[in-house]
């Protein structure tokens, strides 16, 4: 990890709002000119705009008065909406009940109710549907080792 990312995470640890609050990731890239921060935070309860505001804040100005970076940068602290894969345990726990879109290193592609987060695997709740029959419900186990990337399904029900 490269120096200034290290300490603008380090810094965003440093400031979070409370125990409940946790860091995702913290992402750098140079735009116009100007090195890009995107420090991404989430919640056991979910993040609020007034939570990212004072995260924003709190680094700005410990990283101006004690001139840690030297150069111009932008900084934008955001939650990583539902969208952004999930990356830590901790995210799949806050999100137990919710349907889940699972992509496995395999190739194979699962949505189901997550269930349970255990420290090395998921359970899922998924829907098995064979021609002719009615669909039944079983549960699944996915290794974490096996899981490429999943996503958060948005339901509107």
């Amino acid at each position: 990890m490269n120096e200034p990312r290290r300490v603008i995470q380090d810094l965003a640890e440093k400031h979070l709002p409370d125990e409940s609050h946790f860091l995702v990731e913290v992402k750098m890239e140079d735009k116009a000119g100007k090195t890009r921060f995107l420090i991404l935070v989430d919640a056991d309860q979910g993040v609020t705009i007034e939570a990212c505001a004072r995260l924003s804040r709190a680094i700005s100005e410990e990283l101006e008065s004690q001139d840690i970076l030297g150069e111009a940068y932008i900084l934008e602290v955001s939650s990583p909406g539902l969208d952004y894969p999930l990356s830590s345990s901790r995210q799949y726990q806050k999100n137990v009940g919710r349907e889940l879109k699972v992509f496995q290193n395999s190739g194979t592609e699962t949505i189901g109710k997550l269930l349970s987060v255990e420290p090395n695997e998921i359970k899922l709740l998924v829907k098995k549907k064979e021609k002719g029959k009615k669909a039944i419900e079983e549960e699944m186990i996915v290794p974490f080792g096996e899981i490429k990337k999943s996503i958060v399904q948005v339901s509107f029900k």
